[in-house]
């Protein structure tokens, strides 16, 4: 078999039936196998074939130009269902125009020509297709990348340090995995994400260098307040020392903060050596109270003496009584802290009985208070001998709407009389 030309990889497939008739119309073939094409510029040879009888020789030609078709009706259908991309669609429609050109088949070259120009129409549609896809990703890309440099700057001025440098290493990450655009506007966009990740890591290195200092300056602070505790723990002043400690832990609490491993160690030490003072305080004071013990029984006897005076009879028996009391019972000395509020308790409560009532007393024979219930008392009496006088005319003058009036009035003046007369017979008892 002699070929003018390079089968297409249809040619390599089991034959097919072909239609000879169809072919003929457009081709012909010699008695020596010369197979020619039909073509709009006139009769072309395309080849011999000496491999059989003339009309498989015409069959042959045609497989080649039903290849073509059916590569181009296959090319549509792909790109039709959006299965291949135009530049593939491209490369397959230049391969056929090609072979066409070559005029290596016996086929319809008008027909064919007609389906290259259809899928070069449809070429163009799917191009502007994907040219609207590519410009829509931009354009979302571009969205994407302004959405993270917003929320960039926003952070700039964060104070949750950690939180927001981990979502700038996001942030990065996620830039890096957007589709590439449109490269000037993506640069502006950078810069702008890179100024705002610098603006808040130099205010973050600031702020820990700051940090830094605050905790060397409360490190410092810490060592020295518990060099003035340590020198305190042996004291026996015990009132004095306990002011100290006290000063002492102000000045702790208003001392910056430092490292939590640091402030744990360094609050260990300082409260350690107030335990040594409070404990040798506490162990005094157990001590004391343990040899005081026994002055409870006759305090406690001291103060039951008190309380037998109450109700009061004689304010002035009950005044030397007391004072006698009061005399034994300091006598007696100290208390045991946990008697002691008890017993002093009781105690209070007669003093101020007494006391209270010895003020009454005052009260009801101090000659300047007796003196103006009296003088209150006589000039009520005297307001009303004056109403009395007027209501006389009034009845006289037979005026009843104004002996009404004086009638009330001299009604609620003796009742104010009767108040003032009681409160001036207190001082006569």
């Amino acid at each position: 078999m002699a070929l003018s030309g390079i089968p297409t990889p249809g040619s390599l497939r089991p034959p097919v039936s072909v239609d000879t008739s169809t072919a003929s119309a457009c081709g012909r073939v010699t008695d020596d196998g010369s197979v020619y094409l039909l073509a709009p510029e006139g009769e072309i040879l395309v080849g011999q074939y000496a491999a059989g009888t003339p009309a498989e020789g015409l069959a042959f030609f045609a497989r080649k130009y039903l290849d073509l078709t059916m590569e181009l009706d296959l090319t549509l259908t792909r790109l039709t269902e959006e299965k291949s991309s135009a530049e593939q669609a491209a490369v397959v429609l230049q391969r056929v125009r090609e072979m066409a050109a070559g005029r290596s088949f016996v086929g319809d070259v008008t027909a064919l020509e007609a389906k290259c120009d259809s899928l070069e129409t449809a070429i163009a549609t799917a191009r502007g297709r994907e040219q609207e896809r590519k410009a829509a990703g931009r354009q979302a890309a571009l969205a994407t990348r302004e959405a993270l440099v917003t929320e960039a700057e926003s952070l700039t001025d964060s104070t949750t340090w950690k939180a927001t440098t981990e979502r700038y290493t996001l942030m990065v990450e996620e830039w890096k995995t957007i589709p590439r655009a449109d490269r000037g506007a993506e640069q502006d966009l950078w810069k702008r994400l890179s100024a705002a990740r610098t603006h808040f890591d130099k205010r973050r290195r600031a702020h820990f260098a700051e940090v830094d200092v605050a905790r060397k300056e409360s490190l410092t602070k810490k060592r020295e307040l518990i060099a003035a505790a340590e020198a305190l723990k042996d004291s026996t002043d015990w009132s004095g020392t306990s002011r100290k400690l006290r000063d002492l832990m102000g000045e702790w609490k208003k001392a910056p903060r430092g490292s939590k491993a640091d402030e744990d160690k360094l609050w260990k030490r300082f409260k350690a050596t107030q335990d040594v003072f409070y404990a040798a305080m506490k162990a005094e004071a157990e001590t004391k109270d343990a040899e005081l013990a026994s002055n409870v029984p006759a305090k406690e006897a001291l103060v039951a003496e008190a309380e037998a005076l109450l109700p009061i009879t004689d304010i002035g028996q009950a005044k030397s009584q007391l004072r006698s009391i009061v005399e034994r019972y300091e006598k007696v000395g100290d208390l045991p802290k946990s008697d002691r509020g008890r017993l002093e308790g009781r105690m209070k409560k007669v003093e101020d009985a007494i006391r209270a009532a010895d003020q009454e007393k005052w009260r009801k024979s101090n000659p300047e208070v007796k003196a103006r219930a009296e003088s209150t008392a006589n000039a009520f009496t005297d307001a009303i001998a004056r109403l009395e006088a007027q209501l006389a005319q009034a009845e006289a003058a037979g005026n009843a709407a104004k002996a009404a009036d004086l009638r009330a009035s001299i009604a609620s003046t003796q009742a104010l009389l009767g108040a003032a007369e009681g409160a001036a017979a207190e001082f006569s008892r």
